[in-house]
């Protein structure tokens, strides 16, 4: 079973890279059109070469905020500290 790991390890990385690739807009690719990341991304994805080259240098990243969610995202009411204050203010057993 594990000889099998490698394989199954580049088809796992050659399949997200390319479902990224499908899924980014294309204004948040860099250097290249889109179908032609499409194409190295299938052409080079059994040596690695076209899916790291996509996850290095194909997208625009965004660093992910210290706090978690990014400004303007949806929050779950339960980490939502204003939510939360809403919450006490409508309790009428605290005073």
């Amino acid at each position: 079973m594990l000889r099998y790991l490698p394989f199954l390890l580049v088809l796992a990385l050659w399949i997200y890279a390319f479902v990224d690739c499908l899924n980014t807009p294309e204004e948040e690719v860099r250097h290249l059109p889109k179908v032609v990341w499409v194409i190295i991304i299938l052409l080079f994805g059994e040596v690695l070469v076209g899916p790291i080259a996509w996850l290095i240098t194909g997208k625009v990243r965004q660093p992910v905020p210290a706090g978690g969610a990014m400004p303007g995202q949806w929050v779950a009411p339960d980490d939502n500290p204003e939510f939360l204050k809403s919450l006490d203010k409508d309790d009428p057993g605290k005073g």
